[in-house]
């Protein structure tokens, strides 16, 4: 697992975490400029989302007081973790109706883009749908299968979760908006996924999902559709390690993207 550069900030006995004021600024930075964009992009439940969760860009959100809000809703609670995370802690937290989130925050000198999921992304990005029960009962579900999952299940599950939770747009009364929260959080990809013709965008089906190849360092080539937050929860009835295994059979599909190249010359 990769190490991070991030260290995540010790909560006191009370779920409490002392952040400078140049951390708060940056939330606050992030928080009003997002906030702005997401007007017109972001789907009605997620802004409803941030109304419900009271957030607000004085601040960085303490885990205490978000979990006092989200677990009236939906019944799930925030988790605080070091930056990275594997598979079985994961699947563990998700499947306890406990969403994992590191409780730095990125520096200024990465406040457009980081690999790291920072408490602005998992907070702001993640947080608000979760107060959504159809959506919380997708995430719910979702943990479970992949808590019974072989590792190498779970790596293609982690693909059906980077094309919905993480990089999902739905298509709306008013348009195509976004829901996933690798892009609410995302200043330039919040713009290019709706606006650029550069991307493909597809409805969702999960053996397609399933075979496809991402990159998380890129704007995404690709972006599924889903009709309405109704379809995430079906999806997770559904025989998806079967779906898996149907994947396999027929192949991935050709990367839309070019390789990475790393700084001593390799291809990944």
């Amino acid at each position: 697992m990769k190490k991070s550069k991030y260290v995540s900030k010790k909560p006191d006995p009370e779920g409490f975490v002392a952040y400078t004021a140049d951390e708060n600024a940056v939330w606050a930075e992030l928080f009003n400029r997002q906030m702005k964009l997401l007007e017109n992009r972001a789907c009605k439940e997620y802004l409803d989302g941030i109304k419900a969760l009271g957030l607000t860009a004085d601040h960085i959100p303490q885990i205490p007081e978000v979990n006092e809000r989200l677990r009236a809703l939906s019944g799930w609670e925030v988790s605080p973790v070091p930056a990275l995370i594997g598979f079985q802690e994961f699947f563990e937290l998700m499947s306890n109706k406990k969403f994992p989130a590191a409780t730095f925050i990125r520096s200024r000198e990465e406040i457009d883009y980081l690999q790291e999921p920072d408490i602005f992304h998992e907070i702001f990005g993640h947080c608000p749908l979760i107060t959504l029960p159809v959506y919380a009962d997708f995430m719910y579900e979702y943990g479970k299968l992949g808590l019974n999952a072989s590792h190498k299940d779970r790596v293609m599950l982690a693909r059906l979760y980077w094309f919905t939770v993480e990089f999902g747009l739905i298509q709306t009364h008013d348009g195509l908006r976004i829901y996933g929260g690798g892009i609410l959080s995302s200043y330039g990809e919040s713009q290019y996924c709706l606006d650029s013709d550069k991307p493909i965008r597809k409805l969702l089906e999960p053996v397609d999902a399933f075979r496809t190849p991402y990159r998380i360092d890129i704007y995404q080539p690709l972006y599924f559709v889903i009709k309405d937050f109704s379809a995430l929860f079906k999806l997770s009835k559904l025989d998806l390690l079967a779906m898996i295994n149907e994947a396999r059979a027929l192949g991935m599909h050709p990367p839309l993207f070019e390789p990475k190249i790393p700084d001593d010359g390799r291809f990944l």
